[in-house]
């Protein structure tokens, strides 16, 4: 799996897992909803992080501001607690509302102390701006559409302009949803870290491919925008990792970004946030000390390049699963592939 199966694209050179996709990390599943009608470009993109209950059994999570222009919700609790207790969705910006309260109701359906016994629920929504591609002020994401891409969670998820994904531009071109995993070796045990990235982000001047800066001599006929879209990034591993090293590897994302031509710019936010699963705070505790472990700081360095890599990656892969795209006041938004498919030093599919 990869962009090596039609393009002639290597990323980096550590080992990826089966799927080269974020599911690689056992457990974790990935859904959609997309909405794909006329003006209407858009969706819901759901990660579950484990298939038990995250209210009960809450993994270690932290997150990383790169530029805050945007208006995720849950980041404070992660980083004041260092826990994720719901799954993460994503969408566009004006439904970050509507997804919350139906991300609240999926997860008090499966608890019923929230509230009442217990405190409150923490739910955590990405958003990215889809507002050339898709009528923005209708608000079309509705509450049921959250459940289907719960419902629709898997391993073999779909990537490109799908789900959350689907009025997405990246450089300029069509972006949406992509991921990538890398397998760690740490004392002689394979682990995985995986990535999926919601690109919406950069210029298309600035697109760099395998270190070739292609943005600057394909022809200049797409649109000259300033640089105001946003990606956000999900890292998901089950290397045993502290709340801080989480945090730590989450400030690696910006690596990744880089070498695909990103400045994050003024306008633009760039989030990312990371969980393991090797490590979960149970919200009853049974003892009062709890045991953990991690990695010892000074062999982690492969983790952080196994952030790089995917990240890099997943935004190439967003971009080129992505297809073509029309929407709102007939915008097309061409995919990266069509400008590719003739270049005979990427393309053998």
């Amino acid at each position: 799996m990869g962009l090596e199966k039609n393009w002639n694209i290597t990323v980096g050179s550590m080992p990826k897992g089966p799927l080269n996709k974020i599911s690689d990390v056992p457990g974790v599943t990935v859904g959609h909803y997309t909405l794909n009608n006329g003006e209407i470009q858009t969706g819901v993109t759901a990660i579950k992080p484990h298939q038990g209950n995250l209210f009960q059994d809450k993994p270690l999570a932290a997150s990383h501001v790169i530029n805050g222009f945007g208006k995720s919700i849950g980041l404070v609790q992660i980083d004041e607690l260092g826990t994720l207790e719901t799954p993460i969705l994503m969408t566009n910006t004006l439904s970050v509302g509507t997804v919350s309260t139906a991300l609240v109701r999926y997860m008090l359906a499966q608890n019923e102390d929230i509230g009442r016994t217990t405190g409150s629920v923490n739910p955590v929504v990405f958003e990215c701006n889809d507002g050339d591609l898709n009528d923005l002020r209708g608000l079309n994401v509705r509450e049921e559409h959250v459940m289907q891409a719960l419902e629709n969670c898997c391993t073999d998820f779909e990537e490109g302009a799908v789900g959350s994904g689907r009025g997405m531009r990246c450089h300029e071109l069509k972006g949406g949803i992509g991921s990538s995993s890398r397998i760690v070796t740490l004392d002689g045990k394979d682990y995985v870290v995986g990535t999926l990235c919601m690109t919406n982000h950069a210029l298309y001047k600035d697109l760099t491919l395998r270190n070739d800066p292609i943005g600057k001599r394909l022809p200049n006929e797409l649109y000259a925008c300033e640089d105001k879209g946003s990606v956000i990034t999900v890292i998901a591993t089950n290397i045993p990792l502290s709340e801080r090293q989480l945090k730590r590897i989450s400030k690696r994302t910006i690596v990744g970004l880089s070498r695909t031509g990103s400045h994050m710019s003024n306008g633009s936010g760039e989030i990312a946030m990371a969980f393991t699963t090797a490590n979960r705070m149970p919200h009853y505790p049974a003892t009062t000390i709890l045991p953990m472990s991690m990695v010892a700081d000074d062999r982690i360095d492969e983790i952080f390049r196994a952030v790089i890599e995917c990240v890099e990656e997943s935004v190439l892969s967003a971009m080129l699963h992505a297809e073509t795209v029309t929407g709102r006041n007939g915008l097309t938004v061409r995919c990266l592939r069509d400008i590719l498919k003739n270049d005979p030093r990427y393309f053998f599919g």
